[in-house]
């Protein structure tokens, strides 16, 4: 079955390369719901995976200069302790395997819709708040750090259960703290807090034995190239279909996670 999932992980490498988004959304649930790989360890080798893939987008934010930097620092003060203390903490309770199953499917179910929903919203966001006089409602400074580091936090405890979170959702949460902000440099933003978080959080599960190795490598071969021709054809095609499309297959994924046994 290596060669299906290579497979998989080129279909899925293109979604992301095409739409930017996508890659633990997708691949989680695939693995899950398609080739019957129990959801800890989907969850733990699809963390590894997008640490991986997400690495060189970072790097080109980073070559471009479109990463801010003080947002990527605050981000990390709330997602890699929350990482860790989520670890600990499944390692502390040592779920049998059906509890266990039962927490990541409902934590990924949810962070399914979340995504979903805020694919759909996306847009509205960035304009949430704007009077017609071209003011913008927003938070004060002074508490722009602790909202983003909360905002981390959550984030990270959301990604180290089910591996969805620091894609679409928690860049919908930055367009909404910083509405001023280059779009290009939240993004930035996302992508490279995404690759440390994921890594941590993926070594975790790595110490807990919910990381299949062989698995890793069959989705990398995959997904490496599917990544590199999608970001090359994306902008053949329209965001306007691309995303509801996305959105739709999102919001059915997580409707097969909540009834999943």
């Amino acid at each position: 079955m290596d060669w299906m999932y290579t497979l998989s992980g080129f279909l899925v490498g293109l979604i992301v390369g095409v739409t930017g988004v996508g890659g633990g959304s997708l691949m989680t649930p695939l693995l899950v719901l398609a080739f019957g790989i129990a959801p800890a360890t989907a969850v733990g080798t699809d963390l590894l995976y997008a640490s991986l893939t997400k690495t060189m987008g970072g790097w080109v934010h980073g070559r471009r200069g479109t990463v801010d930097w003080k947002i990527v620092g605050l981000l990390s003060m709330g997602s890699l302790p929350a990482a860790v203390l989520t670890i600990s903490l499944l390692k502390y309770l040592a779920l049998d395997e059906k509890t266990l199953r039962g927490l990541v499917t409902s934590v990924l179910s949810v962070a399914l819709l979340l995504t979903a929903t805020a694919l759909l919203l996306k847009d509205k966001v960035r304009h949430f708040g704007r009077r017609k006089d071209g003011m913008v409602f927003e938070l004060h400074h002074s508490h722009l750090p602790a909202a983003t580091i909360i905002t981390g936090a959550m984030v990270g405890i959301m990604v180290t259960i089910s591996s969805v979170g620091a894609g679409a959702l928690g860049m919908v949460v930055l367009l909404f703290l910083y509405p001023r902000h280059q779009t290009v440099k939240l993004v930035g933003a996302d992508i490279v807090h995404a690759v440390p978080l994921t890594a941590l959080a993926g070594m975790g599960h790595m110490a807990l034995g919910t990381v299949d190795l062989v698995l890793l490598g069959s989705l990398l071969l995959g997904s490496l190239p599917g990544i590199y021709i999608g970001s090359h054809v994306s902008a053949k095609i329209p965001e306007k279909i691309l995303r509801p499309v996305l959105a739709t297959m999102l919001l059915i994924i997580s409707f097969k996670m909540m009834f999943y046994k």
